[in-house]
């Protein structure tokens, strides 16, 4: 094996662990997600809730499916809250989820 096959190899190893921690930090920010808006619509069953959320991540590729799940129910229970503010509420979470999956929580 050369040292270019080696290499080659090694950033092929990384991406493939990068994409995995990726995908950690984002299902983990969908439950911290339905976690907060569980809190915000007074929901008894939080954890119920929270896993909702993270399989509506697998309805279709991106984060909207997860926006329009939270900001729609979110909505309809009476809750004012703005599109964006959702948003900017996963974007601090995924922060958050990623600063954990690198501390090892």
């Amino acid at each position: 094996m050369t040292t270019f096959d080696e290499r080659e190899q090694g950033f092929e190893r990384k991406f493939a662990h990068d994409n995995e921690l990726e995908f950690k930090a984002t299902a983990r920010r969908n439950r911290l997600l339905g976690e907060w808006a569980a809190g915000l619509m007074g929901l008894a069953t939080v954890e119920e809730y929270a896993r909702a959320v993270v399989k509506s991540d697998f309805e279709q590729p991106g984060d909207e499916d997860v926006l329009r799940k939270v900001f729609e129910d979110l909505k309809g229970s009476g809750v004012s809250v703005s599109e964006g503010e959702v948003r900017m509420k996963m974007d601090e979470l995924l922060s958050h989820a990623r600063e954990q999956i690198k501390a090892g929580e």
